[in-house]
């Protein structure tokens, strides 16, 4: 992921400022150091002179089926399946990492026709609600989940 370096320290800055004001959710002893911890030593990161040249990623989940899948379905889980132009469904799953993500072989998101928010495709193959906010089913851990994928961020200072 190539990211600006400006709209990231923008963002800590303002992360620091909510916790310091009280008006974050962090709370606990040290807010402003999990914050700083956060941001310099979380995730994988590589310097822009490293990087001799960047394409897309077919794993990059488009904008417009992201904004399609919405909150929570669980405490820190997020459930849905896409519905593909050959009428195939795959559950999809994330604890919040929905910038990359595994695609079934064969498939790109381009044939994506269908996003099913809480749900999951059971093991007989038919399409199950997921209750929001609720416990997930016990046979949704015999499902197979398509998973985010991981990648590293690479913030460029002149974007």
């Amino acid at each position: 992921m190539i990211q600006s370096k400006q709209k990231l320290v923008e963002l800590a800055k303002r992360r620091i400022r909510e916790e310091m004001d009280g008006k974050g959710h962090l709370g606990g002893v040290d807010p402003y150091g999990q914050i700083i911890s956060s941001f310099v030593t979380g995730g994988n990161r590589i310097n822009d002179y490293d990087v001799i040249s960047a394409t897309p990623s077919p794993f990059a989940i488009p904008l417009a089926l992201l904004h399609q899948i919405h909150g929570e379905t669980t405490m820190a889980w997020t459930g849905w399946v896409f519905e593909m132009s050959d009428g195939s469904m795959f559950s999809y799953g994330s604890s919040f990492s929905m910038e990359f993500f595994q695609l079934p072989d064969g498939y790109s998101f381009r044939d994506v026709t269908k996003v099913h928010n809480h749900s999951y495709v059971g093991k007989n193959g038919k399409l199950l609600p997921l209750q929001q906010g609720g416990f997930l089913p016990d046979d949704y851990k015999d499902v197979p989940l398509l998973r985010e994928r991981i990648y590293f961020t690479c913030a460029i200072e002149s974007i």
